[in-house]
């Protein structure tokens, strides 16, 4: 997949509102992330969407997911987004004149 297709798929799944919210929460938690019980409460998204909507995150490099024993921690991928923030501003106002 080009570096095109790649950003493309990431501001595709943030698109959603839901996902969008999932992403703009984990951010806020920061590098600890938050158990998707809490998501889940916190959003009021039912359990089986939200699975739906962090797997489309997880899928476009977004957030990760890791195991704490019974409980499933969604973490923000604070690099993948500035890549995609660079990716966006890389060539702004290159063409105009000075």
């Amino acid at each position: 997949m080009s570096e095109l297709e790649l950003h493309a798929k990431a501001l595709k799944e943030l698109g959603h509102p839901a996902r969008l919210a999932v992403y703009k929460r984990l951010s806020k938690a920061g590098h600890a992330g938050l158990p998707v019980g809490t998501l889940q409460k916190e959003l009021a998204i039912p359990g089986s969407t939200l699975s739906h909507h962090i797997s489309a995150l997880v899928s476009a490099g977004l957030v990760k997911q890791h195991r704490e024993g019974r409980i499933l921690h969604c973490v923000a991928q604070y690099d993948q987004f500035d890549r995609l923030l660079a990716f966006l501003c890389d060539e702004c106002c290159k063409d105009e004149q000075g």
